[in-house]
């Protein structure tokens, strides 16, 4: 006997079960329901209803072996992070062939990325991990965006550099990271830039608002650590973000309860010591003094 143990944490956690109602289990008839949103072509938001297997047991039969599905919620334990209590999907088969169940993530997976295929997905900061939010957008063409004659093409081409020789950086001892500082007046672009830019590159989007309220220099650090692959991670507005070291003691009672990132922290979460690499970081702010 081998068992796979799939937690609500793992992100292969919503595509398993997702591929188990539509690839796996087709005919069980023990759901749960799942509400989502999809854009159409036309901008139009649609509803959809996703079914997937409910807490008890399922059978199904994959490459000519009968797999046992056991989805188990403990209603006393809850995910910290989600708020929602504790979710494991744990699949038994006979055998010792760990080749199954890669064969099956891989399926799931696969099957996740066609439904998203064409949009980019964002991400917003909830905890100390990246979640999906909103519906998927469908990607904008670069062109649409109207900036300075070259400006949009000299990025995508720096960018595309970037992505396509991490080999380079390594035999220099250069760090592999690439940031950029968009500035100007609210309403030019920069926004929708990036998200041109993401579309183009297919990459996701994960924004991170500074000022929000408990997010420390430590977390910060955590979550560039843990952002999703294959994304851009998007800090706007960062001239009003800060905290300086010299107004946190004298004004101790104004922070209280609120951000405390510092300019000196963000610098090193995003070239320090300890920062991640293969990463993307877009800032805009509407200051560039500031």
């Amino acid at each position: 006997m081998i068992t796979l143990e799939v937690p609500c944490r793992d992100k292969s956690y919503q595509w398993l079960l997702q591929w188990i109602t539509q690839k796996g289990a087709r005919q069980t008839q023990h759901l749960s329901v799942e509400t989502s949103f999809e854009q159409r072509d036309t901008g139009q938001i649609k509803t959809k209803y996703e079914f997937i297997p409910s807490v008890g047991q399922h059978f199904f039969r994959y490459a000519g072996t009968w797999i046992k599905v056991d989805r188990t919620r403990e209603q006393q334990t809850l995910d910290l992070h989600m708020g929602i209590p504790w979710e494991t999907v744990t699949l038994t088969a006979f055998g010792r062939n760990k080749q199954l169940y890669y064969d099956i993530l891989e399926d799931a997976r696969t099957m996740a990325l066609k439904q998203h295929e064409g949009m980019t997905i964002m991400y917003t900061a909830m905890g100390s991990e990246w979640r999906p939010f909103g519906h998927p957008r469908r990607r904008r063409p670069i062109k649409s965006v109207v900036l300075r004659a070259g400006l949009a093409d000299r990025i995508l081409t720096d960018c595309l550099d970037f992505i396509k020789n991490p080999q380079w950086y390594t035999e220099r001892g250069i760090p592999y990271r690439r940031g950029y500082l968009l500035y100007g007046p609210p309403g030019c672009g920069k926004s929708s830039f990036i998200m041109a830019l993401a579309g183009q590159l297919e990459y996701n989007i994960c924004v991170l608002n500074l000022s929000e309220r408990g997010l420390t220099d430590d977390r910060l650090n955590h979550l560039l650590s843990v952002a999703p692959q294959q994304s851009i991670i998007l800090l706007e507005d960062i001239d009003a973000a800060f905290v300086s070291r010299e107004d946190t003691p004298k004004q101790k009672a104004a922070y209280e309860g609120l951000n405390r990132v510092t300019f000196s922290g963000l610098l090193n979460c995003l070239d320090g010591v300890a920062s991640t690499e293969a990463r993307i970081v877009f800032m805009t702010t509407n200051y560039l003094e500031r």
